[in-house]
């Protein structure tokens, strides 16, 4: 039921009935539009080379009128620690990132990431679970992106963009939305819910990241491929949530129960985690941002291979 209620809650948003201050996780171009000159409302423009999304140059070409640009992969919104890419920075670093671009704790944010591709999301979604594990709630997602604002044919805006003077503002970690390797273990050892957001091939242990020192997936875990729910129109990319919603009911996961979402780097992830958590009506979602890149770093740590049942990271190793 409380899933039902949470596809409802967009439903109201993309006609424009959400509050400008209370967004729905996931908001439509046309809702947007008519909230752009709302007070302490910021679109952030997180536009990278991921699925082609362009960079700086294509945000002063073309794009939403009054947003800000941060690269994704370029600003500091995920580092690499003792040689595992895609951790969240310590909170100060993420503090002073946002705060150098005018946003403080009473701002409503809008990611936008570029709708270019099925990735692409993740980089919206990750940006939105950092803005929600530092405790700002006020955030929420452009379906399509900057493509489907284009497609749709809104205003767009270009040239150089106004200077924003730096601001502060304060996070504070939320412990519940990120799982550190021993609680994934702890995860297992309880038979709660992993879901890994990868396409199926890297599920199977088909194909293998180099971000991970072995294919496969931890044992006991479920697939959700982050990209199924993703449907393309007109040259961008949209979260369908009723078909996201019949891929998450064919988990059969309990919806009060906890939950992990993972993947390589804690990119797709985030994708799974925002499907999960934010659209699927999953109560109790957290991420696991060190994903399979962290997860291989031991050889003793089992893994699920479709063709061959569960191995020692060790034994796939060279």
């Amino acid at each position: 039921m409380r899933s039902r209620l949470i596809i409802a809650a967009g439903a109201l948003a993309v006609a424009g009935q959400a509050h400008a201050l209370h967004p729905s996780p996931l908001v439509e171009a046309e809702w947007l539009s008519k909230q752009l000159d709302s007070d302490d409302l910021v679109v952030l423009d997180v536009r990278s080379a991921i699925d082609d999304g362009g960079d700086f140059e294509s945000f002063e070409a073309a794009r939403i009128p009054g947003s800000r640009y941060s690269s994704y992969t370029d600003a500091g919104w995920r580092e690499s620690r003792d040689g595992v890419a895609g951790l969240m920075p310590e909170v100060e670093a993420l503090e002073t990132l946002i705060g150098e671009l005018g946003i403080d704790n009473d701002d409503t944010v809008v990611v936008a990431a570029a709708g270019t591709g099925p990735t692409d999301f993740g980089s919206a979604a990750r940006v939105y679970w950092t803005f929600k594990a530092l405790g700002h709630d006020e955030v929420t997602i452009l379906n399509g992106g900057v493509a489907g604002w284009q497609a749709q044919g809104f205003e767009v805006a270009s040239g150089a963009p106004e200077t924003v003077a730096a601001t502060d503002f304060e996070g504070s970690l939320q412990d519940a939305l990120l799982a550190t390797t021993s609680e994934v273990e702890g995860a297992r050892e309880n038979d709660e819910a992993l879901v890994d957001a990868r396409p199926r091939d890297f599920y199977r242990g088909e194909t293998q990241s180099p971000a991970a020192r072995a294919p496969g997936t931890i044992p006991g875990a479920v697939n959700l491929p982050h990209h199924d729910a993703l449907v393309k129109r007109d040259g961008a990319y949209y979260l369908d949530a009723e078909e996201l919603q019949a891929n998450v009911d064919e988990l059969g996961l309990d919806p009060e129960a906890p939950a992990v979402a993972f993947c390589n780097t804690g990119h797709w992830a985030a994708s799974g985690w925002f499907q999960l958590s934010e659209v699927g009506g999953l109560e109790d979602v957290s991420m696991y941002d060190g994903s399979m890149a962290e997860w291989t770093r031991e050889d003793d740590r089992p893994l699920h291979l479709a063709e061959r049942g569960i191995v020692s990271v060790g034994e796939l190793v060279d």
